[in-house]
């Protein structure tokens, strides 16, 4: 095979997503995670999906009852993306029939995408992402991941890689996919520490004591701070950018301090040590004169730098479609893969198969080893590890709708 044969472009997708959908999509799962055990048998019939086809053709309310209608729809009709809305009340299809057509159930999710970033980000900007930044990513999984299982006890957690240059977070547990619209608005204010736009200087205000959960994010971001804001991004490298971390400071005097250490300091990361026992040294000095303490500023600065900066809509929303899993980016040709939290810091998306790669390691696989045909076709390529996380996934939900199945064959055998 020649270095060029995985070289993707983006109008290949016309040939390589039937063969995608054909062989290594993971029809079976996918069934098994929208029936959710089955115990309500029109779960996914009541399912939205929506399809984007070629020339930006866009299908919305389509709703398919088991595994049969949606491969077969998947593959007569090749979408270039698929996106999961809510479970309704009654069929998507027949929306247009009903007076009362209302969400009642969806995963709580999540979306985070490197764009948000751009106000802190110096390697690269937009659509484009790099190892440096995407360490951004790592620290907000982490965070995120965290805070969902310690503060909430949720523990369904699906996460997936975009495609392109973010990531999506599927909380599956049955208390998420009930929680109301408010509830879901809750949670997503929770986990906004960094808020208000462009216009806004300071996102970060700590008042009083500092909350647990906040203070195990900052745990976390110390891990990453030095080589991330003060070597990749570096921060304090030159006048242009300190005079932003400067601007987040808002007493004069301290500020006028920070600046003469940033003047003479030999690098970021000499600067920001400096900075930090300056701070120290000036919150005693206010503590003795009985004057307001800046205890949380330096705080406040690595949590603007650092923390998730989440697109908080799309959690709200119980009826807002999210793109789904193992779907083609057709920008990237890469596959949204899910990955595993606690190794987000191995995850890397130049790493992520695109789909030309895949069909080509099928053919070879195929070559080498014709003997081996009842293998499934995914298991032959780099798809392998994502489905065994997603099928991971399912065995662990699994649990959470074994006792209803109990309950519900109980009821039926009371006289």
């Amino acid at each position: 095979m020649g270095a060029n044969d995985n070289v993707y472009s983006p109008e290949m997708l016309v040939d390589l997503l039937p063969q995608y959908y054909k062989r290594l999509f993971p029809f079976q799962q996918y069934t098994r995670w929208m029936q959710y055990g089955n115990i309500d048998k029109n779960y996914m019939a009541n399912r939205e999906f929506s399809f984007t086809l070629e020339d930006d053709i866009y299908l919305r309310y389509l709703s398919f009852s088991n595994q049969e209608e949606f491969e077969a729809e998947m593959i007569k009709k090749c979408p270039h993306k698929i996106d999961i809305g809510a479970v309704y009340n009654a069929r998507p299809t027949d929306h247009k029939k009903l007076t009362n057509f209302v969400p009642q159930e969806r995963e709580l999710v999540f979306d985070i995408d490197m764009t948000d970033y751009d106000d802190v980000r110096s390697c690269c900007s937009g659509a484009k992402i790099c190892s440096k930044c995407w360490t951004f990513m790592t620290v907000a999984v982490k965070i995120i991941d965290g805070c969902l299982r310690e503060d909430f006890n949720f523990q369904n957690l699906l996460w997936v890689y975009s495609g392109r240059r973010g990531v999506h977070c599927w909380v599956a547990d049955p208390e998420a996919r009930k929680l109301t619209g408010s509830a879901r608005g809750a949670v997503a204010e929770y986990l906004q520490i960094v808020s208000g736009g462009e216009h806004k200087t300071k996102k970060v205000t700590l008042k009083g004591s500092v909350h647990p959960s906040v203070q195990r994010a900052v745990s976390v971001i110390k891990e990453y701070f030095e080589q991330l804001c003060l070597v990749d991004q570096d921060i304090l490298g030159s006048k242009e950018s300190w005079t932003k971390v400067l601007s987040l400071v808002p007493d004069d005097e301290l500020r006028a301090d920070f600046a003469k250490i940033c003047e003479t300091g030999k690098n970021g990361i000499d600067r920001w040590n400096k900075m930090l026992t300056r701070a120290k040294q000036f919150t005693q000095e206010r503590e003795f004169k009985k004057r307001k303490s800046s205890d949380n500023l330096m705080m406040e600065i690595m949590l603007q730098y650092s923390y998730p900066r989440l697109d908080i809509a799309v959690s709200k929303g119980m009826n807002h479609l999210l793109k789904a899993p193992f779907c083609i980016h057709p920008k990237t040709g890469r596959v949204c893969v899910p990955f595993k939290a606690d190794k987000a810091d191995k995850f890397k998306p130049e790493d992520v198969p695109n789909v030309l790669e895949l069909v080509n390691q099928i053919d070879s696989f195929t070559k080498e080893k014709n003997d081996l045909k009842d293998v499934k076709a995914y298991k032959k390529t780099a798809m392998r590890e994502p489905v065994s996380i997603f099928e991971e996934f399912l065995s662990n939900l699994a649990s959470t709708w074994k006792g209803k199945l109990i309950e519900k064959s109980d009821e039926k055998m009371e006289f």
